[in-house]
């Protein structure tokens, strides 16, 4: 897949710093298959790059930074959309925002929620704006992510912050985030992408070795996890298409509560 067949991901290079933006701002940048094969390619376009030194990844748009899966065309379809390979590759960028050897910086410029929310977990560095809100929807809309999303969000905001996360579904402001330690820098939006593209360039500066070895180091702790994150999207497959599953995706794109009383 070429970066210049994107349909809903823009691919940019500026100062040695590649920009991934998720180009779906109708959708609130939520990703369907198409996307997510997409946003594959682009990482691997700037992992190969030796032009690139850091990435950027953030969203369309200044209402979200990635709402997640595409819960309204997997009510409609029944899945996520056609792909590439056949099949979602969800997990599979989740391994390659954590395999490539350069730092991946989110901006995040609005909403984070879902599956959008554990991407940017998922990046080595977050920016927020100050209007940002981030959560989970998972057990609302019949999701989960019972890998990296679960059990590496507890290391980084400590397990009773992760189960509130999880378990509550609240919003929770950026400067919520911060003091959790979900974020590391929280600015004016005007100042989002220039903060982001400046982090890139500094490090950009620095010894690229260096840099891999420190970023294969900090995963090196949690790999583990990956593990995990097989048994649980292979889960995820099953129960996304249960009744119970189909439920939470039903009520989110007919706008009601969902009822999942019957399943207890």
């Amino acid at each position: 897949m070429r970066v210049e067949d994107f349909a809903d991901v823009r691919y940019a290079v500026d100062d040695a710093v590649a920009v991934i933006t998720i180009d779906r701002p109708e959708r609130y940048n939520a990703f369907r298959g198409r996307t997510v094969d997409e946003l594959i390619a682009a990482f691997k376009t700037a992992w190969a790059s030796h032009e690139v030194a850091a990435i950027v990844l953030t969203g369309a748009g200044d209402k979200a930074f990635c709402a997640g899966g595409d819960v309204k065309e997997r009510a409609e379809t029944g899945s996520y959309g056609e792909t590439e390979w056949g099949t979602f590759e969800i997990e599979r960028l989740h391994r390659i925002i954590r395999d490539v050897p350069k730092p991946v910086i989110a901006a995040v410029n609005g909403v984070a929620v879902g599956g959008g929310h554990v991407l940017h977990v998922l990046c080595d560095l977050t920016v927020a704006a100050a209007h940002a809100r981030f959560g989970q929807s998972g057990p609302r809309v019949g999701s989960f992510d019972a890998g990296f999303g679960t059990a590496y969000l507890a290391r980084v905001v400590g397990e009773k912050r992760a189960r509130q996360i999880w378990f509550l579904l609240d919003l929770f402001d950026a400067e919520t985030a911060e003091r959790w330690g979900l974020v590391n820098a929280v600015v004016e939006p005007a100042e989002l992408m220039p903060t982001a593209l400046e982090w890139g360039r500094r490090i950009g500066s620095y010894s690229p070795t260096a840099l891999k070895f420190l970023k294969h180091s900090f995963n090196a702790d949690t790999d583990h996890l990956g593990g995990l994150s097989h048994l649980a999207f292979d889960g995820l497959e099953l129960y996304a298409s249960s009744d119970e599953g189909m439920e939470g995706a039903r009520a989110f794109a007919e706008k009601r509560d969902p009822d999942f009383r019957r399943f207890r």
